[in-house]
C-alpha cells in the first residue's frame, strides 16, 4: 500500500531516495532530518544512517503495485535532485512514473540547477509534475530554472515561506502553494507576505494553494487566509484503472 500523508496537498508519499543536507535558509529546521532521526531510533531500516543520502532500490517498483490512482509526493524524506543520487538511479526512478501512469506523481527540490542539467535526458509524461522550493527572494532564481524544463506541470513550494516575495514571474508556472514553518523552532509567517503571493496568482492566472499558518501548534492555526480555504490545483485527471 502506498504510504498516506497528512501533507495538505498531496495524498501518498514514495521515498526511493531518503536523505539530504542543508544548502539554504529553509532546510534551517527541516522537518524531514528530524522524523530521520526517529525512524533510525525505531530500528527502520531505510534511515539506518539517519539523514545521509541513500538509493533504495527496493523501493523503486513500489508505485506498479499501487492499483488505487493516487496523488504521490515524490521523495518526501530526500531530494531525488542531490549530487549524491547518481543519475541513472533519477532515471530509474522517472522510468517507474511514467510505468505507474495511473498516478499522479509531484517531484519537488531546491537543487534546481542540477534539475534543469539533467531534465533533458529524463523522459516527463503529464502525470509528472515538477516543482521547486523558494523560501525568499534570494532563491526566486530557481524559478528560472524550473521554467526551462520540459515538465508540463510547473509548481513552486514558498514552505517555509520566510519573507516577503513581490514582483514574482509566475509565467510558465501552474500552481503555488505557501505555508509557514512548523515545528519546535517554527519562524513566523507574516500574513501580508502570504496576501501578497495569493494576489499575484490571481493577477496571473495561476492556481493558489494556502497550505498552513505553521507554528508550534499548527493544527491550532489552521490554513484559513482572510476567511477563505485556498485549495486550487492544476487541472488534472488520474487515470481509472
Amino acid at each position: 500500500m502506498a504510504t498516506q500523508s497528512k501533507i495538505e496537498w498531496t495524498e501518498s508519499t514514495w521515498n526511493p531516495v531518503t536523505g539530504c543536507n542543508k544548502i539554504s535558509e529553509g532546510c534551517d529546521n527541516c522537518y524531514a532530518e528530524r522524523m530521520a532521526k526517529r525512524l533510525k531510533a525505531m530500528g527502520q531500516q531505510n534511515y539506518i544512517n539517519g539523514f545521509e543520502v541513500a538509493c533504495h532500490p527496493h523501493m523503486l517498483d513500489a508505485p506498479l503495485g499501487w492499483k488505487k490512482p493516487n496523488m504521490i509526493f515524490v521523495n518526501s524524506m530526500g531530494d531525488i535532485f542531490h549530487k549524491k543520487v547518481p543519475f541513472n538511479f533519477v532515471k530509474q526512478v522517472f522510468d517507474v512514473m511514467c510505468a505507474a501512469d495511473q498516478h499522479l506523481y509531484q517531484v519537488l527540490t531546491k537543487r534546481a540547477r542540477r534539475l534543469l542539467e539533467l531534465s533533458e535526458k529524463l523522459k516527463w509524461e503529464n502525470h509528472i509534475w515538477m516543482g521547486v522550493t523558494v523560501e525568499n527572494e534570494t532563491f526566486k532564481y530557481r524559478i528560472d530554472y524550473l521554467r526551462k524544463t520540459p515538465a508540463n506541470i510547473k509548481f513552486l513550494s514558498l514552505e517555509p515561506l520566510l519573507g516577503s516575495l513581490d514582483k514574482l514571474n509566475l509565467s510558465g508556472i501552474d500552481w503555488v502553494i505557501v505555508g509557514g514553518e512548523s515545528g519546535p523552532k517554527a519562524r513566523s509567517i507574516e500574513a501580508d507576505w502570504v496576501r501578497e503571493v495569493r494576489d499575484q496568482c490571481i493577477e496571473q492566472g495561476v492556481a493558489f494553494f494556502f497550505k498552513q499558518w505553521g507554528g508550534v501548534q499548527k493544527k491550532k492555526n489552521g490554513r484559513i487566509l482572510d476567511g477563505v480555504t485556498w485549495d486550487e490545483m492544476p487541472t488534472h485527471e488520474l487515470t481509472t484503472v
